[in-house]
């Protein structure tokens, strides 16, 4: 059997376990797996721009927190079902992202990360302060509902829409073009790309993700305030899941995140007081030691394509 076979068949054996595991599985097993499925769409959409066009965005989780916001105020105020919020919730981070995307940019290097990470502090300010509408400081509280099952299952679906996204347009030759501003972007304008479209349209489509996450995030805990659902740590977070996994490829954000997150999990409970500054020194010697990450390694090595 060849590889590519084997691989394939892998994957069908892993979403069947994934796809019944709530019938047998544990409460903190389906938890813990909805958690997992959260992060691998999070990492995924930030690679979507960061990693396809080297334009690194410090403040994408600005987008999982209106998305949140979103969900939470159409469900409290305006009655929605949380399905039809989320899916709101992935439209309003989209126009969010259309907004401020053709401005921000045509900035480069640090000015556009430090133009994101100022977007979040920002939208974090303004949900503070419209207290009538999201709670300000003191939060949202959103209805009692059972709903954890329903919320794995949709999770699990929009972590393999980002995949398969990924997959779709790094084998595009819109991925090769977003690509190619990647490497260089004065080249790529001389070559006649559009860079300014593509990009924008890299960027609206990384932004889509986290929102619907973050409507899933916000009906699955009930409650969210400025500080749990705009932390920059959760962008740091992306970004260390997909560099330690490879940036710029299909795979390597979901190796990144089952992995650091599955470290992170064991470190905390066999060391539950110095948990976070372990998993840091985890973080900084993989980032050191293999800064193309995981699959980077294995595609030097093995010579694997890029679709990987």
């Amino acid at each position: 059997m060849s590889p590519a076979r084997l691989f394939q068949g892998g994957l069908v054996v892993v979403a069947a376990a994934l796809a019944v595991y709530p019938f047998f599985g544990t409460g903190y097993g389906v938890r813990a797996l909805l958690q997992l499925f959260m992060w691998i769409a999070l990492a995924g959409s930030w690679n979507l721009i960061s990693g396809l066009t080297g334009y690194v965005s410090f403040g994408h989780v600005a987008f999982f927190g209106a998305g949140a916001y979103t969900a939470a105020i159409l469900i409290t105020n305006a009655g929605w079902s949380w399905p039809l919020a989320c899916a709101a919730a992935g439209v309003a981070a989209c126009g969010l992202a259309l907004l401020i995307g053709y401005p921000c940019l045509r900035l480069k290097g640090p000015y556009f990360a430090i133009a994101m990470l100022g977007l979040n502090e920002v939208l974090r300010a303004l949900v503070s302060y419209f207290e009538g509408l999201t709670g300000g400081g003191s939060g949202l509280s959103l209805p009692t509902l059972q709903a954890s099952v329903p919320i794995y299952y949709v999770m699990g679906l929009c972590a393999a829409a980002v995949t398969a996204l990924t997959y779709v347009i790094i084998t595009s030759r819109f991925g090769l073009r977003l690509m190619t501003i990647r490497e260089d972007e004065v080249a790529a304008e001389a070559m006649g790309i559009d860079t300014a479209r593509h990009k924008l349209y890299a960027f609206l489509l990384s932004a889509v993700g986290p929102g619907i996450v973050g409507g899933l995030a916000a009906r699955d805990q009930g409650y969210i305030e400025p500080i749990s659902v705009f932390p920059l740590a959760t962008t740091i977070t992306m970004i260390v899941m997909v560099l330690f996994g490879g940036k710029g490829t299909v795979w390597g954000p979901v190796l990144g995140a089952v992995i650091l997150f599955v470290s992170q999990e064991v470190v905390w409970a066999r060391f539950p007081y110095v948990h976070q500054l372990l998993f840091g020194a985890i973080i900084v010697a993989v980032v050191l030691l293999m800064p193309r990450g995981v699959l980077g390694i294995l595609q030097i090595k093995y010579r694997l394509p890029r679709t990987v």
